[in-house]
């Protein structure tokens, strides 16, 4: 598995005290006291804005992001999580009910609209055999995502994300 790496700044443009994170963190203001800008110096990372790996999440990949707020993004970053490199095949199935019920589709590849596709109006639950995915709130990759990693999602509700529906899914495929 390749490390990743990233560095957070307290300041917009890399400014302030800093904090290297090469792995999951939780509470980034454990280290600092604000987060509002990074680096990505290798690798993938999902980043929150809340701790524990809440709220709205953001994918990133290597690059420099000095303003997360004139970015779209949200104000500042409370966690983060590594995304490990996969090779290998991608597998998941989506189910249009909580706890794996109604209308069943299995996707190897990225979807841009499970309604265009599948004819399905909602994902409410979805089990990840292989791979690492991202589900986007509105088809063609578009709106709030939340990163897949292999597991079972039997309520997407239950997560927290019960005002949202997901309609496309893509597979996180970078060189991370």
């Amino acid at each position: 598995m390749t490390m990743g790496r990233i560095t957070f700044y307290e300041d917009r443009n890399f400014g302030g005290r800093s904090y290297e994170c090469m792995s999951d963190c939780p509470e980034i203001s454990s280290y600092l006291s604000r987060c509002n800008s990074c680096r990505v110096e290798s690798g993938c990372f999902m980043v929150y804005d809340r701790s524990n790996y809440m709220g709205n999440q953001y994918f990133l990949r290597r690059g420099e992001y000095s303003d997360y707020s004139r970015m779209g993004m949200f104000e500042s970053i409370r966690s983060c999580r590594m995304i490990p490199m996969h090779k290998g095949s991608f597998r998941m199935r989506i189910y249009e009910r909580e706890n794996f019920g109604g209308q069943m589709m299995e996707l190897m590849d990225d979807c841009d609209s499970i309604m265009d596709r599948y004819h399905m109006s909602d994902c409410q639950s979805c089990n990840v055999m292989d791979g690492h995915w991202l589900m986007y709130e509105q088809p063609h990759y578009r709106g709030r995502m939340m990163y897949m990693r292999p597991g079972e999602y039997r309520s997407f509700r239950e997560m927290g994300y019960s005002n949202m529906r997901f309609m496309s899914m893509r597979r996180i495929m970078d060189s991370c």
